[in-house]
């Protein structure tokens, strides 16, 4: 896998200035406490994905691309653990 060019405007503590507030979703399989999920917000080609359980969590911040490809590794076990 080669080095991913980041972007140097991107900060994680300051990422959640890109997304709008009421958008952030979390899977409804989570706990009434928020439990051990994340939150996701899409806005346009940009996921936004941050700790539900921590009030000022960092926003790690994908392109829609990345995130399809990330869903579809999860959803074809790539990172299930071995038995």
């Amino acid at each position: 896998m080669g080095d991913y060019a980041g972007n140097a405007e991107y900060d994680p503590a300051t990422a959640v200035g890109l997304f709008d507030p009421g958008n952030w979703r979390k899977s409804y399989a989570s706990e009434p406490n928020g439990g051990n999920c994340v939150e996701v917000n899409v806005a346009g080609d940009r996921i936004g994905v941050r700790d539900t359980k921590l009030s000022d969590s960092p926003v790690f911040v994908f392109r829609a691309s990345e995130w399809d490809a990330f869903v579809r590794a999860v959803k074809a076990g790539q990172f299930d653990l071995p038995r």
